[in-house]
């Protein structure tokens, strides 16, 4: 058994939601670990830090400033602060420092203080999940530019985390060729592929499909649907002008849920083109998000097309477990479109081109059994390869 910390930058009481993180800290649990998670309150509202046990997990909840709304130098200040707030909160409770196994996630990077000043206490390894390649990605997204000095600290502070990681899980192929070729200094036998995992979940209550999408307008529409962040890398843009192109198709809709920096400019944006195929919600619990998927007829991924780094959007694992087709329009940079064809799971095309994603999309509209065959095959895939239990091993066998 392995004493083990996780530094997260959220981590919600699976009770109510989950995400990737939740379920690799779930299955370290089950498999017999102690675990200690270190995570922000679930909301902004003042608080002193406290040890509580949520759905079995002892988590230190941490006070923090806003680490995901206001502007760019509120949420930068906020991240800056980060590991000086949890460490402040080890210290007050006498957490001892002796984990055999740090796993810190990106974003943030600036965990690495805190977890180096652990790693150092502890003799533990650090292993770096990463899932987020800061500060490149603001520069993609014309946050900074590559010539200004607070580029230049988080650029020193990348380097210092991927030199103290004693290993590095990265998404894909394209991340672990992209860390080489802009880190050439590195130990290249620390990077490994650490795909992103999810449950298999299963709707374990009945409920009534028909009455569900009655409730939602989704009744005898064909239902394209987006679940997750509205920010500035996914470029919900992408989305809302396929459909525009798709007005004329009275019975398909697409159902986009979520919350971020970028929904009132989609929502405006909705609004003065008078779209009225689209559905725009706020998140559901993770019980509730199921179902819609459930019901859904194709999965929707979008990704900004200026980056260069190559991501790979989560999300796609929650259509694979509730066997949905991908339609994805992503940049150049990623190997998402590619493995996607490997898999066989769904279609895409380069972010900006909306009349081969609109191509795309009249594909799985029009056939039920395309649908079919390719929500089986990344189901397929899901099982075989993309489970916590699988992400579990890998940290292991690297550790």
């Amino acid at each position: 058994m392995k004493k083990v910390l996780f530094l997260a930058l959220s981590f919600p009481d699976v009770s109510k939601t989950t995400h990737l993180y939740t379920d690799l800290m779930h299955t370290f649990l089950e498999k017999g670990h102690e675990v200690l998670v270190i995570a922000p309150f679930g909301d902004d509202s003042l608080k002193k830090s406290k040890i509580v046990v949520e759905s079995g997990m002892k988590i230190l909840r941490v006070p923090t400033l806003n680490l995901f709304g206001g502007g760019k130098i509120e949420k930068g200040l906020s991240n800056i602060l980060l590991p000086l707030q949890y460490k402040k909160a080890l210290k007050r409770h006498n957490i001892s420092l002796d984990f055999d196994l740090i796993l810190m996630p990106t974003p943030p990077i600036t965990l690495i203080n805190v977890a180096l000043w652990i790693k150092r206490k502890s003799k533990g390894k650090l292993y770096l999940i990463l899932r987020d390649i800061f500060p490149q990605n603001a520069v993609d997204l014309k946050m900074m530019r590559n010539t200004s000095l607070i580029y230049k600290y988080f650029r020193k502070m990348e380097i210092r985390l991927y030199k103290n990681s004693d290993s590095i899980g990265c998404m894909s192929p394209a991340n672990i060729d992209f860390v080489k070729k802009h880190n050439p200094y590195l130990d290249f036998n620390k990077l490994h592929l650490l795909i992103n995992w999810e449950y298999v979940y299963r709707i374990e209550e009945s409920f009534n499909s028909e009455t569900l999408k009655e409730k939602h307008g989704l009744t005898n529409k064909v239902i394209a649907i987006f679940g997750g962040n509205i920010g500035l890398p996914q470029r919900l843009e992408n989305i809302i002008n396929l459909a525009e192109e798709c007005q004329d198709i009275k019975d398909l809709v697409f159902f986009i849920i979520g919350t971020g920096t970028e929904k009132s400019k989609i929502e405006k944006m909705i609004s003065q083109l008078n779209l009225r195929n689209i559905i725009l919600k706020d998140s559901l619990p993770r019980k509730e998000y199921n179902k819609l998927l459930s019901i859904a007829d194709i999965g929707l991924i979008s990704l900004n097309q200026d980056f260069t780094i190559p991501n790979y959007p989560s999300k796609v694992n929650s259509y694979y477990c509730f066997k949905k087709p991908v339609l994805a329009s992503v940049d150049v940079h990623t190997d998402f479109g590619r493995i996607q064809e490997k898999i066989g799971c769904g279609f895409w095309s380069p972010a900006g081109d909306t009349q081969a994603l609109k191509e795309n999309l009249l594909k799985l509209y029009k056939s039920k059994d395309l649908r079919e065959k390719l929500g089986q095959k990344g189901h397929a895939y899901m099982i075989t390869n993309l489970t916590p239990e699988k992400a579990y091993d890998t940290v292991c066998e690297h550790t």
